[in-house]
């Protein structure tokens, strides 16, 4: 398998060379695919930098202010996800259509003075005051009928099926969130619902996979569902469940965790991928309470409702993310796993999963790519934006947002990051770096500091993270960095005057707030990273190095990517979406996560309903331990586990009720690296 995997990798890397180079005019990628539209693939070498300033997300509106349920105030808003058409690429170029979150109380994009936006403007919300959201799935057009997705969704993985036309060897016992099996991208309504990312809810707040819902539509075909199977169960189970209703759920957020930066996307099951990709994501950030006061002042303000046109910002969210377009502006995502091998017909033409055509002679998805790595960055909704900043410090709010690709981020200055704080908050003391590496979905808190930056200097925030799956290592040393014309640059800072006073502390002098460890654990508990190769496609080299289908050859890989248990001689347990549970912490309690990692890739896995201290890294062959990254020394809801080692994280387990935990490489997530989890019990 060795060999034929470094194969893979071979003709991935050559593809996304080709593609991060860019494609001709009216050409596609050498893929053997269709062209992707009639014009063909947008050269990203083609797209102007720093065209265009970096949009500032602004505070997303409030609906109303309302009375909780403990008698105190919740903070209230109505949000729909919608379509519409931003520019992204420099003005030169069309726009893309995309969708993303918006105030149904603010309607339109921001252009035209509304409050949709990709990405989606910023939750604020207060320690323990409740936010309550009234989530809408306005995928509709301006008639009420659905609107179809934008991008390819592979119904033969398991996932949020509206039609219900199932592989039974795997459905569900509702006859949706199931495998389907139509090899045809889907046509239809399309799911979603929203999970808070990082935040610790009750179960029916949580963005459960299966609690998807359809727009409220008027053409929704006859005998779609219109809900997930968790759905109906949660809206009964819920203190606002009877606010529920076609086309929307509401949920209420407690806010009782520190002070830290949060964000919110879709997580329909099996199509998160296409979900996110398409747009729907933003900050959510939690603010005041006792773990939200250090000694010293932290850069500000940052955008919050009622600040008056013009506010210079000093605190600033930026949702970095690689995307790929067409050249009539729209994004483009491949349709083919043809597409990740880099190979084209008649090098490899191999049968894909079962249909009434092929008889269920394959378990190869023919839509899923196993990752997806865009060939331009694209920056709180614009491509290579620039920033104009003042001799002074800065507090940036880096989200990798990515679907795939790990991001190490740089200056070419040589500015030093001071990072803060990650996913849960902050750190015990601040940390200097000169590179910050990210997986997909991690957070960071970092100061930078231009004060002795001359005026008219224009930096460059760069990317050396790969433009291939990580394993790890060092860029340059352990595998080729990012396309420095293209990928490798992220944001440009044009270096002005200060104006007033800079009146925030030196991040070498902050005190942060004190950090209380979690105690000890009463439980420790192994499970597995894993990879799955085919049990029914068979695959060599040729003489051209090519990969030809062989009876004789090596299984072809892979066909999921999946989570398990341990078993007693090491090695991993690989288990599906739909297996029985197997993580039930008790209520309360605080256990240790010990994640081996069977595969040749890093993965960034997300826990539900927790934030955990990282413990320790240890290698699988070598024994070796190491502890955390000075990065990771606060709470954390991603954790990095690398190849070959076993990754320990530490969490109590407060919040009742089912939910899950997966890689957040979001094609890794759909097909089939998650697992449902229970805090206490599993509901019925």
């Amino acid at each position: 398998m060795t060999d034929l995997r470094s194969g893979r990798f071979a003709f991935t890397s050559a593809l996304i060379a080709l593609l991060v180079a860019g494609c001709g005019e009216g050409s596609a990628p050498s893929t053997g695919s269709p062209t992707p539209t009639p014009s063909g693939m947008l050269d990203p070498s083609t797209i102007q930098k720093y065209a265009a300033p970096l949009i500032v997300p602004a505070a997303m509106p409030r609906t109303a202010v309302i009375p909780a349920d403990d008698g105190t105030e919740a903070d209230y808003y109505e949000i729909a996800v919608r379509q519409f058409k931003q520019q992204i690429l420099p003005p030169s170029l069309p726009k893309t259509t995309v969708w993303s979150y918006g105030s149904v109380a603010a309607p339109g994009t921001v252009a035209e003075g509304g409050s949709f936006n990709y990405p989606a403007f910023t939750i604020e919300a207060k320690y323990q005051q409740a936010v309550r959201v009234k989530w809408v799935n306005g995928l509709v057009d301006a008639n009420g009928r659905f609107l179809p997705h934008l991008l390819p969704v592979d119904q033969t993985l398991h996932w949020a099926n509206p039609p219900g036309q199932c592989d039974h060897m795997h459905s569900s016992t509702s006859g949706r969130d199931c495998e389907g099996v139509s090899h045809e991208a889907y046509a239809g309504p399309v799911p979603m619902v929203v999970h808070l990312h990082g935040s610790e809810d009750p179960q029916e707040s949580d963005g459960y996979p299966e609690a998807w819902y359809l727009p409220a539509a008027n053409n929704i075909p006859s005998g779609y569902y219109t809900t997930g199977s968790r759905y109906a169960s949660f809206q009964a189970s819920s203190a606002v469940g009877p606010l529920w209703g076609p086309g929307f759920a509401v949920f209420q957020y407690p806010n009782k965790q520190p002070a830290t930066t949060l964000w919110y996307h879709d997580h329909s099951l099996g199509m998160t991928r296409e979900n996110v990709y398409a747009g729907p994501a933003g900050f959510y950030l939690i603010r005041g309470g006792p773990d939200d006061l250090p000694s010293g002042t932290l850069p500000g303000p940052a955008p919050s409702l009622g600040n008056p046109p013009g506010t210079k910002y000093y605190e600033i969210p930026m949702v970095i993310q690689d995307r790929s377009f067409n050249n009539d502006g729209s994004l483009f995502y491949p349709n083919n796993r043809a597409f990740f091998e880099g190979l084209k017909p008649p090098q490899l033409q191999i049968p894909f999963k079962p249909d009434a055509a092929i008889g269920g002679e394959s378990d190869v998805p023919p839509i899923w790519n196993p990752e997806f790595f865009g060939n331009t960055i694209v920056v709180n909704g614009r491509t290579w934006p620039f920033l104009d900043v003042e001799q002074r410090r800065y507090r940036f709010r880096f989200l990798n947002a990515c679907n795939a690709r790990f991001l190490i981020l740089k200056n070419d200055a040589d500015l030093p990051f001071w990072q803060i704080g990650s996913d849960g908050g902050f750190l015990p003391a601040p940390v200097m770096f000169t590179q910050l590496l990210m997986g997909p979905a991690e957070r960071a808190d970092v100061i930078v500091d231009f004060s002795n930056v001359p005026v008219g200097t224009h930096l460059k925030l760069l990317n050396v993270g790969p433009d291939e799956p990580f394993g790890g290592g060092a860029p340059h040393e352990d595998f080729d960095g990012a396309n420095p014309a293209t990928t490798g640059q992220v944001v440009q800072f044009r270096v002005g005057p200060r104006s007033g006073t800079d009146m925030s502390t030196p991040p070498a002098e902050l005190a942060l707030p004190a950090f209380t460890p979690l105690g000890p654990a009463t439980h420790t508990r192994g499970v597995s990273v894993n990879e799955l190769e085919s049990s029914t496609v068979f695959v060599k080299k040729d003489k051209d190095g090519d990969i030809v289908l062989d009876p004789h050859g090596e299984p072809f890989a892979p066909v999921a990517a999946v989570l398990g248990t341990v078993n007693p001689d090491g090695s991993g347990n690989p288990l599906f979406w739909e297996d029985s549970v197997t993580e039930i912490p008790a209520l309360g309690a605080t256990e240790i996560w010990e994640m081996r990692n069977f595969t040749e890739d890093a993965h960034p896995i997300h826990i539900h309903e927790v934030q955990f201290q990282v413990v320790d890294r240890e290698g699988m062959k070598t024994h070796d331990i190491r502890g955390p990254e000075p990065g990771e020394t606060g709470f954390k809801d991603t954790v990095i586990a690398y190849p070959d080692e076993i990754t320990r994280i530490k969490a109590r387990f407060d919040v009742p009720g089912l939910t899950v935990w997966h890689c957040h490489i979001l094609e890794h997530e759909d097909n089939d690296m998650m697992r449902p989890y229970c805090i206490g019990s599993c509901p019925p």
